[in-house]
């Protein structure tokens, strides 16, 4: 018998530690662990949250908006929109002024640049303006009836524009997420939409076959007639895009800008042969603007801001940047 008890105790003592992880004990163990991950979980979406609010504080502070084209006046820059059309289908124009895409066709007018599946090196900084005299001239009527109007209204000083770009959509259409090169473009970007409403998203990420995007930080609405502009983070921080669930009919923007005399070119045309780069954009191009912006590109955007000259010293070497090329 004396043999038997300490086996007995053991039996004991085991039931007791299996019921200490019984169901009830078990089920405050899951509890206790469930109330640990809430709440680490709630801290990470509170900063999350935070940090979306932030950002888009900043794109908001970026943006200028307003309706400054009534029905009438749209109705006019509209049948010149198709004018162009036409002629580009007659073939009037020199080929770096036509890009045409899926569903997406894109108008050069005083300045054209390299961007997409064109560039031969992808990423912020590798897009190169056309050799001079590639692209046709701004037409007369975006400055007489875009272009004037922006200056009296005071949204761009006289004289500020020198390059003017239709971007024509048909029902499905888009650009793919990308900021306007920062070498190349002053600030602000100014476009104006004409035939239907849409809108214009921060942030998106786009993944193709099919085309998908993600959820934007911002979706900004386009009505026929308003002019948006951009600036600081809007237009150098976060990229945005057209998305095709946006463009439910035609729909055409023109976008007016000012390109840096100082901004890199294409080396022209030299005994037949053509700059790499150059020979390279020949293909047909994506739907995009630019490929979308890689992690890395706030830190090339910094230098290239330091290495281009900006407008309050251009000022003092250039008389000639008030009444720019093709005005």
């Amino acid at each position: 018998m004396a043999g038997v008890e300490p086996e007995k105790r053991s039996y004991v003592d085991l039931r007791e530690k299996l019921n200490k992880n019984s169901s009830p004990n078990r089920k405050q163990l899951w509890e206790d662990r469930k109330r640990k991950r809430e709440q680490s979980s709630g801290s990470y979406r509170h900063h999350s949250t935070h940090d979306r609010e932030v950002e888009l504080q900043k794109v908001h502070q970026g943006i200028r908006q307003r309706v400054l084209f009534d029905k009438e006046e749209c109705e006019k820059i509209e049948e010149k929109i198709d004018e162009i059309v036409q002629l580009a289908n007659e073939g009037t124009y020199k080929s770096r002024t036509v890009d045409r895409a899926p569903l997406r066709v894109k108008y050069f007018f005083g300045e054209g640049y390299t961007y997409g599946k064109q560039l031969t090196e992808r990423g912020p900084g590798q897009e190169r303006l056309f050799p001079r005299g590639e692209v046709d001239e701004i037409p007369e009527w975006i400055f007489e009836l875009v272009v004037s109007p922006l200056e009296k209204a005071g949204i761009v000083p006289k004289g500020f524009v020198n390059s003017a770009v239709i971007n024509d959509y048909q029902p499905g259409g888009c650009i793919v997420s990308h900021i306007d090169p920062l070498h190349i473009f002053d600030r602000p970007i100014v476009s104006c939409s004409f035939f239907s409403e849409s809108s214009l998203s921060f942030g998106c990420k786009f993944s193709f076959k099919p085309i998908r995007t993600s959820t934007p930080v911002l979706t900004l609405p386009l009505p026929r007639g308003c002019v948006t502009t951009l600036s600081g983070y809007a237009a150098d921080d976060i990229t945005h895009c057209i998305r095709p669930q946006d463009v439910k009919a035609r729909r055409a923007v023109i976008i007016v800008r000012r390109v840096y005399p100082d901004a890199p070119r294409l080396k022209p045309l030299i005994n037949g042969t053509k700059d790499i780069q150059e020979a390279n954009s020949d293909k047909e191009s994506d739907d995009g603007d630019e490929e979308e912006e890689p992690s890395s590109a706030k830190k090339k955007r910094v230098v290239l801001k330091r290495n281009f000259r900006r407008p309050s010293q251009e000022a003092k070497d250039n008389s000639s940047i008030a009444h720019p090329e093709g005005e």
